[in-house]
């Protein structure tokens, strides 16, 4: 199953932004995602491989890029209704560069 959630991401590694927008944002991304795989009345199944894949016009080195996508990978295991750092979910990471003013995450769940 393949769905785009419509979020900017922003590596928040070396953001200096108050805590309260940081917390604003990363719950926007994890109830986004999770909203996303609900209306598309998907069902999981575990185990599976999860590809988060960032859409942006300009790219994040790989640390950032996990840092990132850190609230969106929150709100699919919150889908998966498990920990994110379960086992059974194999957690794969990915960036694309996108038109000007586009962001999204590509997320691709598989068996």
């Amino acid at each position: 199953m393949k769905v785009s959630i419509p979020v900017r991401t922003v590596s928040t590694a070396n953001a200096r932004e108050h805590w309260r927008r940081v917390a604003e944002r990363a719950r926007h991304q994890r109830s986004t995602a999770r909203m996303v795989f609900r209306i598309a009345k998907a069902e999981p199944v575990l185990p599976c491989t999860v590809l988060l894949t960032r859409v942006a016009p300009r790219a994040l080195d790989d640390d950032n890029l996990r840092g990132a996508l850190k609230s969106v990978r929150d709100g699919v295991a919150d889908w998966l209704g498990i920990d994110d750092r379960d086992p059974r979910v194999k957690w794969d990471y990915g960036q694309r560069k996108g038109p000007v003013k586009f962001y999204a995450v590509d997320v691709e769940v598989s068996q």
